[in-house]
């Protein structure tokens, strides 16, 4: 059984990237390949990504927490 935090607006987009499975495509979908060169990706928040990409957080963050949860086996 896994465990899956929430992503909120304030999550940093480099901890969802390397915590929630699925979520770098997510990601990619709206901010662009860019954002993984990108010295701010470990200290941007997905609302201020949102803001420099012109998207809604709101629908990057339902996308993310609505991503189907990977079992790890353990």
């Amino acid at each position: 059984m896994t465990t899956k935090s929430e992503v909120t607006k304030d999550s940093i987009i480099g901890d969802v990237i390397k915590t929630v499975p699925g979520a770098e495509g997510v990601i990619r979908k709206y901010f662009g390949s860019g954002c993984f060169t990108c010295p701010g990706l470990n200290i941007e928040t997905i609302a201020f990504g949102s803001t420099m990409h012109n998207a809604d957080p709101e629908v990057i963050v339902n996308e993310i927490n609505n991503l189907p949860e990977v079992d790890s086996g353990t």
